[in-house]
């Protein structure tokens, strides 16, 4: 008999390939977000997929290794940090919050000033984001598991 998370090595495989194409096109969503299509939102909640794709066909404890549960949390609070860090920078240079023309950044003229402010904004809402869902994902699997 079959175990639960006995794939086909195939499926497995073009999983583990499809994921990782996922990831980097995630990737290339939030840092090309702010001047074009997507952004964090968008980025994060394909990084998610990346990493709920593995947990479906590999089983959770095969991809422990790549993204614990235990670290969801931390990769969530380290994304929102980086959003309320740049919005209350702005506060203190003497701009509204995430008036990124008033980002404290010596040698930048406000254009420069604002492609970086986004840019990080969309990396600290696409770490949130794919964090918040994967941690969604396991602790609905975690609950049916334990039911």
């Amino acid at each position: 008999m079959k175990k639960r998370n006995d794939s086909c090595p195939i499926i497995r495989y073009c999983c583990r390939l499809v994921a990782r194409i996922i990831q980097v096109f995630g990737i290339y969503v939030i840092l090309h977000g702010h001047y074009s299509p997507g952004g964090g939102f968008q980025g994060g909640a394909l990084l998610a997929v990346g990493v709920i794709l593995l947990r479906i066909a590999e089983g959770r404890d095969a991809t422990r290794r790549e993204m614990p549960p235990e670290s969801v949390i931390l990769i969530g609070t380290i994304g929102i940090f980086i959003y309320a860090a740049i919005g209350l920078s702005t506060i203190l240079a003497g701009g509204n919050f995430l008036e990124y023309g008033s980002l404290p950044l010596p040698g930048l003229d406000s254009a420069d000033r604002h492609y970086w402010g986004i840019l990080v904004i969309e990396i600290g809402v696409g770490l949130a984001v794919m964090a918040t869902l994967v941690g969604i994902f396991d602790s609905l699997v975690h609950k049916k598991e334990n039911a």
